[in-house]
């Protein structure tokens, strides 16, 4: 059996698995996020003496897709340019794929998780941070680089606690901002991103994923918000099938993915074109 390998590479942890899929991965332990060079080694460790064919990799972002790095415009300055890919193919000598965590999550849930069967629909993590990730037609969505759905504009009478701008949905409705500012109007402010994506997108399904979504009644009250727009249609909204679990699995099925001939000018998947396969 061929097995292969993946990390989730988070703002506050990192967790690695190898395997093939929910039923035999074999996930370590979390591994905190601190410098660069001390995080990637304990990474690195985990899959010391383990053949695996592929490794995914599901990051905190922004990204640089096409050098498979961290972008320069990252709040976690130690950060900044870490070429995270080419670090782990020589470390490793396997192939290494790099997409942004909530790519990968959206990516596990179509696999294994809620979105089986459903090949146009959004994944929305909401915890410390907000991001999301979208599939249109089986195809994960990607452009100038990848969506930053957490920092769409929000109205609201406050800043915000996003440190790069005011008024955007992560600013009001994440973790740190429910703190400081409350969380009487996060269902609001959730649902709006929900209609605002219907808008465009056109989704058929929007997962809420994250800690924040594990708030006693939030989700209820998401939906019944939503069933006061009458405009459009709206999706089903739901909770991820795969629980926290969604974002190392989503890198376990990034390796694994077959690209097809059209996709090696692809650079979502952090990849040139000699290293389609």
């Amino acid at each position: 059996m061929k097995l292969y390998g993946a990390v989730e590479a988070g703002g506050t942890k990192f967790v690695c698995a190898i395997g093939t899929g929910p039923d035999d991965a074999m996930v370590s332990r979390p591994i905190p996020t601190r410098e660069p060079e001390e995080t990637l080694a304990e990474a690195i460790g985990f899959f010391a003496g383990r053949k695996i064919k592929r490794l995914g990799v599901g990051s905190f972002g922004p990204l640089d897709l096409k050098r498979g790095a961290i972008s320069k415009t990252t709040p976690k300055l130690a950060w900044r340019g870490v070429p995270i890919r080419s670090i782990l193919e020589r470390a490793l000598d396997v192939e290494v794929r790099v997409d942004t965590d909530v790519n990968a999550a959206a990516l596990g849930e179509h696999r294994w998780g809620a979105a089986r069967g459903v090949d146009d629909f959004v994944y929305l993590t909401v915890g410390t941070g907000i991001g999301g990730g979208a599939m249109v037609n089986g195809r994960l969505v990607h452009g100038l680089s990848h969506p930053e759905m957490g920092h769409q504009r929000t109205p609201g009478e406050w800043r915000g606690v996003c440190p790069s701008h005011e008024n955007c949905l992560e600013g009001y409705a994440c973790g740190p901002a429910i703190e400081e500012l409350g969380g009487d109007r996060t269902a609001e402010y959730l649902a709006t991103c929900v209609i605002n994506l219907a808008c465009i997108l056109s989704p058929r399904l929007v997962i809420l994923g994250g800690g924040v979504m594990k708030t006693p009644g939030l989700l209820d009250r998401v939906r019944a918000r939503l069933r006061e727009e009458t405009y459009i249609p709206l999706p089903r909204v739901v909770r991820p099938k795969l629980g926290d679990r969604a974002g190392v699995l989503g890198a376990l099925a990034l390796a694994q993915m077959k690209l097809r001939a059209d996709l090696s000018r692809d650079h979502a998947l952090g990849r040139s074109v000699r290293g389609v396969k």
